[in-house]
């Protein structure tokens, strides 16, 4: 009960919490001295470690840690007021002496703190400066990492000011009513920081480089001191409608309902049913509607619990899935799409399977996000990029063919190579793609860099740019999916895609010179290919021109020497017939021919034998003009 000093003001000398107000203002603040220390330490260790490690464990515990220190040393301050005010109860009023004039921000201060209270004012400040902190460490994708030697000094540390922080709640929790009424309070908060050290010293223990429940862990319990922060907010708001009364006794207020939850047995409600019952004067336990339904609530209860632990044997499977059911571990059916009921769980459970999925795999692992989908009007993505000089996030190196004259070597290019693939369509690939595989695009994966490297051992870049890509791609499909149905993976391939292959980004550059200086040499090859085809053609004419020339010349004499033989047998076998006379006729048949253009006079006098030869004159025309006088010749 709350003390006036108007009408109460000689009786309160007696009262066990008044003549003890200066020792618990003292135990006060030397607590709250000491866990501001150590609160504050921890939060700068906090904020130095987050800028070297900063998905490490140890900011996310600092952090929570001081967190809760913060709470508990804004009970611990609030606590204060109150036992300073007893304690100022008990010493005599002192005379007002004449205030010098103040600054105007001073005169600001000291009227905010007669509004509102100083009290109020730190308390909202520790709450918010806890709640911030741990709203900015809040991370629930920290990455599992090997913590050291010093997760074991830190969780010792932590178990330690536990068990300080434990003594203290234990000497705050014998304390009466009477001597101290906040005592109980306290020591609920003293509960929640031994909460927090006690678990962040349990996640440092059991951090590892394979566990995560610890990380996932740390960051949750974090929960409870922001819980605290945020009730002790909403009483300081709260606490400013209340008219302030400088002779009236105060009540602490950092009070917390979720403090109190802390406590075995759990009784959640006793604190609603005390305020009621003091307050309002309601007894909940004499209203029969709140007896009858804290006596059938176990029962009732029961039967919910049997209800939905009986639909667990209800299954529902999707139009774009199959269900393999599992009877105390063995399968027994393959479920198609709709409702199911089995065994409820664990002694029957549903395995999900896709039924027809279609899935593209590519060969090369990346780490990296998957690549947003771009709009259709935008511009194209960055995997649509297939130029030589960019590196692309599916590309895998792999090892090809070469060759270099008579010379048989190797060369690296980059390529990407994808996969369609689906789980088969019958129970018995969805019961071995189940069973027997434990990760489907792993072993997809594996079993087409072995075949990709076997593959393309043996084959050139011109081979694979040329018109073998499409066979070749045809080639990997059927011998992946063979592998794949020896291990007997229930995966089927429905097509095998050769994105690209091209060189690798660095040497793209040098590999464009290589080709220009290999289609140059190429082309002067060809070059001096055709000139020489065009001499040797040239030299093959001018051979047969003159040997077919040679031919005429002999065919024409050869016939001129047949015809000339042939004239001379007949010439013998004329002569041998006729004798002179056929020499005469040939006399004058050369003679004619001899003489048929020439302008001769022939005198025979055997040509007429009665007279003599006579001479016309008339027709005959000499052969020089006597008329005409010679030239001197010189």
């Amino acid at each position: 009960m709350q003390v006036d000093l108007e009408t109460d003001g000689a009786s309160v000398e007696g009262l066990p919490r008044f003549q003890q107000g200066l020792f618990h203002a003292r135990r006060l603040r030397q607590a709250g001295i000491s866990l501001t220390a150590l609160a504050v330490t921890g939060w700068v260790l906090a904020l130095f470690v987050a800028l070297f490690a900063p998905v490490s464990i140890w900011p996310v515990v600092l952090i929570n840690c001081s967190s809760a220190l913060f709470v508990l040393v804004a009970g611990l301050q609030s606590a204060w007021w109150v036992a300073d005010w007893r304690a100022q109860a008990l010493e005599e009023p002192a005379v007002d002496a004449p205030v010098a004039e103040t600054g105007r921000y001073a005169r600001l201060v000291e009227r905010i703190s007669e509004q509102i209270g100083a009290p109020v004012l730190w308390l909202c400040g520790w709450s918010l400066l806890a709640l911030i902190s741990i709203v900015e460490f809040w991370n629930l994708t920290l990455p599992a990492a090997a913590v050291g030697q010093s997760a074991s000094i830190g969780a010792a540390l932590g178990l330690a000011l536990a068990f300080g922080l434990l003594v203290f709640e234990r000497r705050l929790a014998q304390q009466t009513p009477a001597q101290w009424p906040e005592a109980s309070a306290l020591a609920q908060l003293c509960r929640v920081a031994i909460g927090c050290l006690l678990v962040s010293s349990m996640c440092l223990l059991f951090a590892g480089a394979e566990s995560v429940w610890p990380l996932r862990l740390a960051v949750l319990i974090g929960l409870l001191p922001a819980l605290v922060a945020l009730e002790f907010l909403l009483r300081g708001v709260l606490s400013l409608f209340s008219p302030r009364q400088p002779l009236l006794e105060p009540r602490l207020i950092a009070q917390s309902f979720v403090a109190g939850l802390l406590r075995w047995p759990p009784q959640p409600l006793l604190a609603l049913q005390h305020e009621l019952h003091n307050r309002f004067g309601i007894d909940l336990r004499q209203i029969w509607a709140f007896t009858y339904m804290r006596r059938a609530f176990l029962p009732v209860l029961l039967v919910v619990l049997a209800v939905g632990w009986a639909l667990t044997g209800v299954h529902e499977v999707p139009l774009h899935g199959r269900g393999i059911y599992e009877r105390f571990g063995k399968p027994v059916e393959v479920f198609g799409p709709g409702l199911h009921a089995g065994l409820p769980w664990p002694l029957g459970r549903v395995l999900n399977v896709e039924n027809g999925v279609v899935h593209e795999l590519a060969t090369s692992v990346s780490e990296t996000a998957a690549p947003e989908s771009a709009s259709a009007e935008g511009p194209a993505p960055l995997i649509a990029n297939r130029l030589w000089d960019a590196s692309h996030v599916n590309d895998k190196s792999q090892v090809i063919a070469s060759s270099s004259g008579d010379k048989q070597s190797f060369q690296i290019v980059n390529m990407d190579v994808r996969f369609v693939y689906r789980i088969g369509l019958t129970d018995q690939a969805a019961l071995a793609a189940t069973y027997h595989s434990a990760d489907v695009p792993s072993l997809i994966r594996s079993t087409a860099s072995r075949i990709l490297v076997h593959e393309f051992a043996s084959r050139t870049l011109d081979e694979l740019l040329g018109e073998q890509r499409t066979s070749l791609a045809d080639e990997i499909g059927r011998t992946v999916q063979a592998d794949l149905n020896a291990l007997d993976s229930g995966v089927e391939i429905l097509a095998t895609v050769v994105e690209a292959i091209h060189p690798p980004a660095g040497a793209a550059n040098a590999y464009h010179g290589v080709q220009a200086a290999q289609i140059g040499a190429q082309a002067l090859i060809a070059r001096e290919r055709g000139a020489a085809s065009e001499q040797t053609n040239q030299a093959l004419l001018q051979a047969s021109m003159a040997r077919d020339q040679a031919q005429a010349t002999a065919r024409e004499v050869n016939a001129g020497a047949q015809a000339a033989n042939l004239r001379f047998v007949a010439e013998q076998k004329a002569y041998a017939t006729a004798g002179r006379a056929f020499v005469l006729e040939q006399y004058l048949g050369q003679l004619s021919q001899g003489l048929a253009h020439a302008k001769l006079l022939i005198l025979d006098h055997r040509l007429g034998a009665d007279s003599a030869p006579t001479i016309d004159l008339r027709s005959f025309t000499l052969p020089a003009d006597p008329s005409t006088p010679r030239k001197a010749v010189q």
